[in-house]
C-alpha cells in the first residue's frame, strides 16, 4: 500500500508540475496576494488633510500647532485666516480636519484658564472622523487644554494619562491583518484548487480509469491530496518570510506551534475541498461552491470584525469555522508569543473539525464512486 501511495504522490506531483499555470497559482499567486493585500488592507488612518487657522499668532498657539501636526495622523494641507475658510475647505473635500485657535489663546493660557480650541472634523467617513477625534482630544489633553483638575495647595499637577498598548504598540494594520490573508490564501491553494483538480479529471474521464487499478479508493484520495499539503507548507514558509522582511511582523512564538497548527487548518481546508468536489458535477459547480464557502467563512474568522461583537448566537457558528481558529492560533504566536498551552483549546478545535471534514469527505468519495 506504501508504494501505490508514493506512486500515487509521485504522479500527481508530476501533473501539477508538468502545468504551469496551476504552479504559478499554487506558489506565485499566493506570494503576490500577500504584497498586494498586506498594502491594500490597511485600516490604518493617518495623514488625514487639515487646516490651521491660527487667529492669536503667538508662539503659543504656533507650539500647539506643531504639536497638533508633529505625528502621522493629521497632515498640514493650508493655513487660512478666518473660521469660515476652514469650514469651506471641509466643505469642498479639500481638508478633511481643521483646527481654529481663536484670538486669546495665550492669554487664557498664561491665566490658567481653559483655552478654547476648536477642532471641526468631516463627518462623511466616520471611521476616520472617530479615530482624529480621539488622536485631536488626546493631544489637546496632553498640551493642557480641556483637562482640567483640581490639584491641592503646594502640590504639582499630575501629567496626562499617557495609555501603554500591548503587543502591536504602534497599532499597525498590516501585521493584524497577515494572519488572515495567510489563512485566506491557504483555502485557495488547498480547498479550491484541489477540488477543482478532482473535478477536472471526473469530467476528463480519468479518475474513473485510475479507480478500476487495485488502488484503494482511500489511498487515491491521500496520493491527491499530500502535494497540496506540502505546496501549502512552502506558501506558509514564503508568507511567513516576505511578512517578517516586507511589514516587519513579529515572530514572537514558537514556529513549531504554527506548524501544527497549520497542519491540522491544512487537513481542515483540504477536507472542504474534498467535499466541494463530491457534491458537483462540474468545475463550475465547485469553483461556485467554494466562493460560497470562503466568502462566509472570511466574515465569521475574525478577519476583519472581532468576533466578539457579533451576536452570541453567530459566535457559537464561528466555533465551527477553522479560519477562526487558524487566525487565532497565528495571531496569538506572531504577536503575543503564544506557546502551545496557550493555544491548546483552538488546536484541539481544528483537530476535531480536521477529522470530521476528512471522515465526511472520505465518505462521500467512496459513495460517489461505489
Amino acid at each position: 500500500m506504501l508504494f501505490a501511495l508514493f506512486n500515487m504522490v509521485r504522479k500527481e506531483m508530476r501533473q501539477i508540475l508538468r502545468d504551469r499555470r496551476v504552479v504559478g497559482m499554487l506558489i506565485v499567486a499566493p506570494i503576490l496576494q500577500l504584497v498586494v493585500f498586506g498594502y491594500a488592507i490597511n485600516m490604518d488612518v493617518d495623514r488625514i488633510s487639515t487646516v490651521v487657522c491660527d487667529q492669536d499668532r503667538t508662539e503659543q498657539s504656533r507650539s500647539l500647532t506643531r504639536q497638533f501636526l508633529a505625528g502621522r495622523t493629521f497632515r498640514f494641507q493650508d493655513q487660512v485666516l478666518e473660521p469660515e475658510a476652514a469650514e469651506s475647505a471641509l466643505e469642498s473635500g479639500d481638508a478633511a480636519v481643521a483646527l481654529i485657535i481663536p484670538r486669546g489663546f495665550a492669554l487664557r493660557l498664561a491665566r490658567r484658564d481653559d483655552p478654547q480650541v476648536q477642532v471641526l472634523l468631516n463627518g462623511t467617513d466616520s471611521t476616520r472622523a472617530q479615530v482624529a477625534a480621539n488622536v485631536a482630544s488626546q493631544l489637546l489633553v496632553m498640551a493642557g487644554i480641556g483637562a482640567e483638575r483640581p490639584v491641592a495647595p503646594g502640590r504639582t499637577p499630575s501629567p496626562p494619562l499617557t495609555p501603554r498598548i500591548l503587543y502591536n504598540p504602534t497599532l499597525a494594520t498590516d501585521i493584524y491583518m497577515i494572519p488572515g490573508i495567510l489563512a485566506a490564501l491557504l483555502i485557495v491553494v488547498t480547498a479550491i484548487i484541489a477540488a477543482m483538480g478532482l473535478a477536472r479529471e471526473r469530467e476528463a474521464g480519468t479518475l474513473e480509469q485510475v479507480l478500476v487499478t487495485p488502488i484503494r479508493p482511500s489511498v487515491l484520495l491521500v496520493g491527491k491530496c499530500a502535494p497540496y499539503v506540502l505546496f501549502g507548507f512552502i506558501d506558509i514558509m514564503a508568507i511567513l518570510l516576505i511578512g517578517s522582511l516586507v511589514f516587519e511582523m513579529p515572530m514572537r512564538g514558537s514556529l513549531a506551534v504554527v506548524a501544527l497548527g497549520s497542519f491540522l487548518y491544512l487537513f481542515s481546508t483540504l477536507g472542504v475541498g474534498i467535499v466541494l468536489a463530491t457534491v458537483s458535477t462540474t468545475q463550475q459547480q465547485t469553483m461556485l461552491g467554494a466562493f460560497s464557502f470562503m466568502l462566509p467563512a472570511m466574515l465569521l474568522s475574525g478577519f476583519v470584525s472581532p468576533i466578539e461583537t457579533m451576536p452570541q448566537w453567530l459566535q457559537w457558528i464561528t466555533l465551527l469555522n477553522p479560519l477562526r481558529h487558524f487566525i487565532e492560533i497565528a495571531r496569538a504566536c506572531f504577536l503575543k508569543g503564544a506557546g502551545l498551552g496557550d493555544v491548546t483549546p483552538q488546536l484541539l478545535n481544528l483537530g476535531i473539525l480536521g477529522v470530521g471534514l476528512l471522515s465526511f469527505a472520505v465518505f462521500r468519495f467512496n459513495k460517489r464512486i461505489a
